[in-house]
């Protein structure tokens, strides 16, 4: 049994200040999940068990006051911090007066940040701080994810968190990480897995088609539409809906999106009549949407109601002891599918495939191992991979010197040949004598 790490939910109209929390909090290795209004943090908190509130007052409809109250009478025992910029005396009686354990004052530093935050857990009651999760086998599998590497169990330590409710989810990784499989992950392992999990590739439909494939059309909405059609959203209803490559979707459908994500409703093309949808959203980039934001081409409100939790799906060659893992599956699943056996790698074979750095990632060792299958009479070796893998050799950074020290060792390795004499090293160095003696000095 190991202790379970803290879920802190951080609420603030101001994005500066969100990521800064955020990333401070996840340094400090908490899950965090954030909300732009009051209203976004109550459906947070409705959903997902949090340990800690920490929110801004002064905000925009409903203000952070009005959340603490809601909160001290509804979730009596999370303990409440408070960020604010506007600090007073009589302010900060109304926040302990609401619940609040104590307020920072922006700008703050990180360890103001992490003292406050250990202050407001220290207030927690006893027997609210002592809740546990299993530890399972290091080999975790979700569908068809497999791994045991620090990587890997913090990808799946989030899933266990996000599978049995509904918070939206983006993840986030390089081409090839699996990032849909750690979507199919978190909804088939869950309590909604019964339910349906629709995967949908935005940058593989026609973006004039975006908006009627997601949301649906009414007979007549446009050329071509004979009949009423239901989109993607409806045909998730009550699961998953999977947006891979959201940064591709058109800045239209964003806005649809971003709708249904407030008011959990959508329209269908050519209607004036919303639909209310009780689906969860997960989507998927490759991209950074940080840049897209900055070009214009993909919405700032959208990108934070996409991230109340985000996942960050390590490369490959960050998760490198999972590649045994990983071959043994591929191994199992290409084998019986080319060769009716299970077939073995030898260990140098393996050890050429953990030494190469996977530009294509799971996919590319996917493709590798199931061309080795092809190719071999029975143990897999060194011979039946690829060329350009053979000849893959990365170096540790310790095993790198500066160009300073290359060049001190060799003048002395010269020195040492020519017995000392500083004439015949300078000859050799192709330098005079005054620059070699430089050197020296």
């Amino acid at each position: 049994m190991t202790l379970r790490k803290e879920n802190i939910l951080i609420v603030d109209d101001d994005i500066d200040i969100l990521e800064l929390l955020q990333r401070h909090l996840k340094s400090m290795d908490y899950h965090t999940y954030r909300a732009v209004s009051v209203k976004e943090a109550l459906y947070i908190l409705k959903d997902i068990f949090i340990d800690l509130l920490i929110t801004d007052i002064q905000m925009p409809e409903v203000d952070g006051l009005q959340l603490l109250k809601f909160a001290n009478e509804h979730y009596p025992e999370m303990p409440k911090l408070v960020v604010t910029g506007y600090p007073s005396v009589d302010g900060a009686l109304e926040v302990i007066k609401s619940g609040a354990i104590d307020y920072l004052t922006k700008p703050f530093t990180k360890q103001e940040l992490k003292q406050a935050v250990e202050k407001a857990f220290a207030h927690r009651s006893k027997g609210s701080d002592t809740k546990y999760i299993k530890n399972n086998s290091k080999n975790i599998i979700y569908t068809d994810m497999v791994g045991e590497s620090e990587a890997f169990q913090k990808v799946t330590n989030i899933i266990e968190r996000v599978k049995d409710n509904k918070a939206t989810v983006l993840i986030k990784g390089e081409s090839g990480t699996g990032k849909e499989l750690v979507a199919r992950g978190i909804h088939y392992s869950g309590k909604f897995s019964r339910a349906p999990f629709i995967a949908v590739n935005c940058g593989a439909i026609p973006e004039n088609l975006q908006e009627a494939e997601l949301f649906g059309y009414t007979k007549g909405a446009f050329t071509g539409a004979n009949e009423n059609r239901n989109g993607f959203f409806q045909a998730a209803q009550g699961g998953t809906l999977f947006l891979d490559e959201i940064g591709t979707a058109s800045l239209a459908v964003q806005t649809k999106l971003l709708r249904a994500l407030q008011e959990k409703e959508i329209t269908k093309v050519g209607s004036q009549r919303t639909e209310k949808v009780d689906i969860r959203i997960v989507a998927a980039t490759n991209t950074d949407l940080m840049e897209d934001i900055k070009s214009k081409d993909f919405r700032e409100d959208l990108y934070y109601r996409l991230t109340v939790v985000e996942i960050d799906v390590p490369p490959l060659r960050e998760r490198k002891s999972d590649i045994p893992l990983l071959v043994e599956g591929f191994m199992r699943k290409y084998g019986v599918e080319y060769k009716d056996r299970l077939p073995k790698m030898s260990p140098e074979a393996l050890e050429v495939l953990q030494r190469y750095h996977w530009p294509g990632n799971i996919r590319e060792l996917e493709n590798i191992v199931q061309r080795a299958i092809i190719m071999s009479d029975g143990m897999i070796d060194v011979k039946d991979l690829p060329v350009f893998l053979k000849y893959q050799i990365e170096f540790p950074e310790n095993d790198f010197v500066s160009l300073k020290e290359m060049e001190k060792e060799y003048v002395k390795r010269v020195l040492l040949h020519t017995h000392g004499n500083k004439t015949k090293a300078a000859k050799i160095l192709q330098i005079d004598r005054k620059t070699l003696r430089d050197k020296l000095n």
